[in-house]
């Protein structure tokens, strides 16, 4: 039990030094990281999965084809994979680097903000709504320009 107490004190002592703390810390970012990634490719697969068979029980169904509130949702579902796609290049790209890419953080957004608006439907949110979307997408597209300018 002694023991266990000199560890634990020799522990923080070595805390109380930064590089000792940064490197935990690293470490730690790494870890959650890779745990991310890990289960954002699950998400993945699950949604590929719910897109295969979206589009196979529609494809069956009368009439054939994708009319009306079906494609929405298919294009829903595609945009989801794509979105879960840019949260892993995010995660990969911070390990690789160890810093946060704000460019793919806003194309990422840039995505996100444009499934919303394919998908928007007028019957469950008013106009006000749409041009909040609206805005939103045009502070994404400035600050995705700002950053590829300063990058050149």
């Amino acid at each position: 039990m002694i023991r266990q107490g000199k560890k634990i004190i020799n522990l923080v002592t070595q805390l109380k030094k930064d590089e000792s703390f940064l490197k935990l810390i690293h470490w730690s970012e790494n870890v959650i990281s890779k745990v991310l990634s890990i289960a954002l490719l699950v998400v993945i697969f699950v949604a590929l999965v719910d897109l295969i068979f979206f589009l196979a029980e529609d494809i069956w169904k009368d009439p054939l084809g994708f009319y009306n509130k079906g494609l929405i949702e298919l294009f829903g579902l595609f945009l989801n994979i794509l979105i879960a796609l840019e949260l892993l290049e995010n995660i990969t790209a911070y390990l690789k680097k160890h810093i946060v890419q704000v460019e793919l953080v806003i194309v990422t957004s840039l995505i996100a903000v444009a499934r919303k608006i394919i998908i928007f439907d007028l019957k469950v949110y008013n106009s006000e709504d749409l041009m909040a979307l609206g805005v939103a997408i045009l502070s994404l597209s400035i600050s995705y320009w700002l950053i590829k300018k300063s990058n050149n």
